[in-house]
């Protein structure tokens, strides 16, 4: 995998996507951005949730001169969800560049859409035709673009727009760049490429069959600030034997780590910024079994192959579906079954649909267990022990003071001092974790999820069934635009 800091990237775009928890770029952004920033023409055929946006994001960020309040960049989209989403994206990218964009589209007032325009966004993503709208009004001058993005151009033209893309890109200067990315090239967009753009590079991102098997995934759905708490509660309750938790950012890695030690387990990190020989020797420490909790970034754990991990973590969920893959394949190996849990901010629902689509798998909702669940888990855990000691019969030699102990106390109060005893309990240590901003895909808009909550909160026993909890539904569907294609066509 190619990190963003070898594609030649600014220092203040590299400092963006360390803020966003980016540090390996997918296979569409490693192709398209050198290309792009060579100034080329771009073809790419990708499905959504590639990475595009960042693809053709940060070349276009890259040419704009920030003191220039003129629209220097334009992008168009389908649909006003995806033009927001772009945009958000987008701005996000060119935090640290003095560069903002600004999403037009059909639906929300001109006049508030004209005093947007008049304080100077360097780049528009727009719907076409309230696009075209704005040209007519003069409210949008596009004779400085410099690179202009068609996003999504087979939806756009299944929507009915192909006229206006070539009325608008008409009205571009010809010596803008253009990049193009469509999930199927039908002749429509062939012709398009021909005929409005200079001799494009393509670029092919085929979407893999991704299967997983032997692993059983869940999600929870947790606002950030509550992900450090759930993981320690559900690490609490099952115990697992290994378990590797998978985050974003080396900083989030550390802090994770950290926390995880200073609540009693034995957890190390692995990152890029570490030593071969560091990470050798945590590693070594993992397979030993001498750590029981490895933290990594994707890129510290690749081509991880150890045996017996029952337990994988997205602290994280990361932003493709290739990379979720790698992760939870972690465990689920040499014919054993394996748990994958991700914790799932609300925006990033669509992204998990998208995730369970490409790798042709459900996940099952968990509840998020509580600190009374950890507690009786932990106990749990104590009463196997129990049980299996009780199993071996090898405790003659006990007896004597067993029955001197039930002398003076009841067997309820002795059973439940030996619990305390060998039950490890949580240490309260306040923990701090840096937020990272959360991956969001077009998809469906959030309404009620059909699916129903799987009533297992977390079971006491290792990798066990769990017993029921109450749980209550919560959002995660939405509805299919594609019977909306006139419609959004006359209102955008």
């Amino acid at each position: 995998m190619t990190k963003f800091n070898e594609l030649g990237v600014s220092s203040s775009i590299m400092k963006a996507l360390e803020k966003m928890g980016f540090e390996e770029a997918t296979p569409i952004q490693a192709e398209t951005i050198p290309l792009a920033m060579q100034g080329n023409d771009v073809i790419g055929q990708a499905q959504t949730g590639t990475g595009k946006t960042a693809a053709f994001g940060i070349p276009m960020i890259e040419k704009i001169d920030s003191k220039e309040r003129k629209i220097q960049g334009l992008v168009v989209a389908p649909t006003r969800e995806l033009a927001i989403q772009v945009a958000e994206e987008l701005n996000r990218l060119a935090k640290f560049a003095g560069v903002r964009a600004l999403a037009v589209y059909g639906g929300q007032h001109m006049d508030r859409q004209i005093r947007a325009l008049k304080d100077g966004p360097q780049i528009v993503v727009a719907t076409p035709g309230r696009l075209l709208d704005h040209m007519r009004r003069k409210t949008i001058r596009i004779d400085k673009v410099q690179t202009a993005v068609l996003d999504e151009a087979d939806e756009m033209l299944n929507m009915g727009f192909v006229d206006d893309i070539r009325d608008i890109l008409k009205g571009i200067p010809e010596e803008r760049q253009t990049l193009l990315f469509s999930a199927t090239m039908p002749r429509e967009i062939r012709d398009i490429a021909t005929n409005l753009m200079k001799s494009p590079k393509e670029i092919k991102v085929k979407a893999k069959e991704m299967t997983v098997e032997n692993i059983d995934q869940y999600f929870v759905e947790i606002p950030e600030k509550y992900k450090f708490e759930t993981l320690n509660n559900h690490m609490d309750i099952n115990a697992p034997v290994l378990s590797i938790i998978f985050s974003r950012t080396k900083k989030r890695v550390d802090e994770i780590t950290e926390g995880l030690q200073a609540r009693g387990f034995r957890a190390e990190g692995i990152h890029g910024d570490l030593t071969q020989g560091k990470r050798m020797s945590v590693l070594n420490k993992f397979k030993s079994g001498r750590v029981e909790v490895l933290v990594a970034t994707d890129v510290a754990a690749r081509g991880l192959d150890i045996s017996g991990v029952t337990h994988v973590y997205n602290f994280d969920i990361p932003q493709d579906p290739e990379s979720y893959v790698h992760r939870i394949g972690r465990t689920g190996r040499a014919g054993r079954t394996g748990e994958a849990i991700s914790f799932i901010t609300p925006r990033e629902m669509g992204h998990l649909q998208l995730i369970e689509r490409t790798t042709k798998s459900k996940m099952k909702r968990l509840m998020p267990p509580t600190n009374q669940d950890a507690q009786r888990g932990q106990q749990q855990v104590t009463v196997d022990k129990l049980l299996k000691t009780i199993e071996k019969d090898e405790l003659k030699s006990y007896h004597e003071t067993a029955n001197e102990l039930l002398q003076e106390n009841d067997s309820i109060t002795v059973i439940a001092a030996a619990l305390k005893l060998l039950t490890k309990e949580r240490r309260d240590t306040p923990v701090s974790i840096s937020s990272v901003a959360p991956i969001s895909v077009k998809g469906p808009q959030r309404s009620n999820d059909n699916r129903r909550p799987n009533n297992k909160r977390f079971s006491g026993k290792r990798g066990g069934q769990g017993q029921g909890g109450r749980s209550q539904a919560s959002s995660a569907g939405g509805r299919n635009r594609k019977g909306n294609f006139q419609k959004r066509r006359n209102r955008d």
